[in-house]
């Protein structure tokens, strides 16, 4: 795996319990997963260090977002230990468990969509469980050939929770995704590849190389509209067609105007290229 960049001017970095935020030269912003030794399991630390990450950004502003992992797994999953002792809170009280941990989780991936930037999902291993609901929520995903995605939740008498089953439909529609939930799949880079769900397929060891060169080309274009292009797909995947419609059109009206539109129409009559970013 290439070796992030050290942070760039100004750029706050973040160490969390279960996770580092880098920065790929300036724009390009890059989490990892730091918990090999648990496969990167998630937990109420891993939702809150992602919590504090995204509230820098918020700050931050990057172009883009990779996410990825260290070791065997991009994310196994929820860690059980959290629910498999009866001793355990989450174990005693499902209550707790839904307020605690699985809401605050599912709300927590909603909010991918409310990032005005793309995020990237560097899948390095096996994304299963809410690591695949995780992925699921980014934007784009990439999969190195050997890594295995899936939610497989029912083989231990429980479904998805945060997300999986909606996001997943509206990702590879429903024969897909009645297979692959019911019968708890596990899921190559090939078939996900052949189902539409990723952007490529590659070597792990081109794979962060790869997630930041897409990540790099959003450095290129405005990303006021980038923002605001991201909104309008995710609004027309759920709303009818007339409100949609409305909705770009006063997206776009609210972009008109702007120094971002200004540079680019400046920029094409010019003949140059656009300067969005410092």
């Amino acid at each position: 795996m290439a070796a992030a960049a050290p942070p760039a001017p100004g750029r706050e970095a973040y160490a969390g319990t279960t996770l580092r935020l880098d920065w790929h030269r300036r724009h390009v912003a890059l989490v990892t997963f730091t918990r090999p030794e648990e496969c990167n399991a998630l937990s109420v630390d891993t939702a809150f260090d992602l919590r504090q990450v995204f509230e820098l950004l918020s700050r931050e502003r990057p172009a883009a977002l990779v996410l990825t992992g260290t070791g065997t797994a991009f994310c196994a999953g929820a860690n059980l230990k959290m629910i498999a002792s009866p001793d355990a809170e989450f174990f005693r009280d499902p209550m707790a468990f839904r307020d605690k941990f699985l809401a605050p989780l599912a709300q927590l991936f909603d909010s991918f969509e409310e990032q005005p930037y793309p995020i990237i999902a560097a899948i390095n291993g096996y994304a299963l469980g809410g690591g695949c609901e995780m992925a699921l929520s980014a934007d784009f995903r990439l999969m190195a050939h050997e890594a295995t995605l899936g939610l497989p939740e029912v083989g231990i008498g429980a479904f998805p929770g945060a997300g999986g089953v909606q996001k997943l439909i509206r990702h590879v529609g429903r024969t897909k995704a009645l297979e692959w939930i019911l019968l708890g799949s596990r899921i190559s880079s090939e078939e996900a590849m052949r189902a539409g769900l990723l952007f490529d397929v590659v070597n792990a060891d081109q794979l962060l190389a790869r997630a930041l060169d897409l990540a790099e080309r959003f450095t290129t274009v405005g990303p006021n509209a980038v923002a605001q292009a991201k909104t309008s797909i995710y609004v027309s995947e759920d709303a009818d067609l007339r409100t949609a419609r409305r909705f770009g059109l006063e997206a776009l009206t609210a972009q008109a105007g702007t120094a971002e539109w200004r540079e680019g129409v400046m920029s094409f009559i010019e003949k140059r290229k656009p300067r969005f970013w410092p």
